[in-house]
């Protein structure tokens, strides 16, 4: 089920401890923007199924990685995105909006996408227990 637009950016707005919706779009699009280079195929598309359209779509239609980011270097180029973050303040932002994405996916789905993505990547979604099969 898809979530609606007004309650994902609330979900990240909150979660971000955000002042404004658009400071809360902003982050969600940086981050999924950069998610969406790392995914492929179906699942990409299934979880682009579950995100409000106007998100979906920045998931969809991402700029290719050249290879795979570890989650440490998915942090720093989140903040070389956002204008005036840090490291620590990125590390924010992508928990807020990533913990969101696993919100609005179910177990199944978020496991499929941990498995395409670097070890280490439960933690940025939030879901640090996250079992891994090899």
């Amino acid at each position: 089920m898809t979530i609606r637009w007004e309650a994902f950016l609330d979900q990240v707005r909150e979660r971000g401890e955000y002042s404004t919706p658009e400071e809360a779009e902003r982050c969600a699009r940086v981050v999924l923007a950069l998610l969406g280079a790392h995914l492929v195929g179906d699942v990409r598309t299934r979880l682009a199924a579950r995100l409000p359209e106007t998100l979906a779509l920045v998931l969809l239609n991402p700029l290719q990685a050249a290879e795979p980011l570890s989650p440490e270097r998915f942090v720093r180029a989140t903040a070389a995105w956002i204008e005036g973050a840090t490291e620590a303040t990125a590390l924010w932002d992508i928990g807020a909006v990533l913990s969101t994405v696993a919100d609005a996916a179910d177990d199944q789905l978020m496991e499929q996408v941990l498995l395409q993505l670097p070890p280490g990547y439960d933690v940025l979604f939030g879901r640090p227990d996250a079992v891994r099969r090899s």
